[in-house]
């Protein structure tokens, strides 16, 4: 499905709606985080100097999508990398072609900012994401392991 509404960077006036997103993406992953937190991401998202920026995805009834992105130097490459650490569309709104629209504008931003790669990771078990996820890219085959 074409996406009809818009993709824009994240503004300090979509606070409540950032709130409702983080919260639904965070319960979706049966996780949470310390307010102080969501509040230290909130502020680096609009920080200038921080090395992150964020993506709604907005129609005429309001903001129903978000992306988030860390930018980070690598030991492979003399670009930085992006890591698209956390996307989310409002379960109502899926199937509108809003995640593909916000992973295609992550790629023109990383392009814009000279990004080498684009990179995300998901749960082997979110199978409608992958779907997705499988038609926009190439699956590396690494697994991750944590401490």
């Amino acid at each position: 499905m074409a996406f009809t509404g818009t993709i824009r960077p994240l503004a300090p006036s979509d606070r409540a709606a950032w709130d409702g997103l983080w919260a639904g993406y965070l319960t979706f992953y049966e996780s949470s985080v310390a307010p102080e937190a969501a509040e230290a991401t909130w502020a680096r998202l609009h920080d200038p100097a921080a090395p992150m920026f964020a993506l709604v995805a907005e129609d005429e009834a309001g903001v129903f999508g978000l992306v988030q992105c860390v930018l980070h130097a690598s030991t492979w490459s003399t670009a930085p990398y992006c890591y698209l650490g956390d996307l989310y569309v409002d379960p109502s709104r899926r199937g509108t072609g809003a995640g593909r629209a916000l992973i295609e504008a992550v790629y023109a931003e990383a392009d814009r900012l000279g990004a080498a790669r684009v990179y995300w990771m998901t749960h082997e078990t979110n199978a409608t994401a992958r779907l997705l996820y499988d038609r926009v890219a190439t699956r590396s085959g690494f697994i991750q392991y944590r401490r």
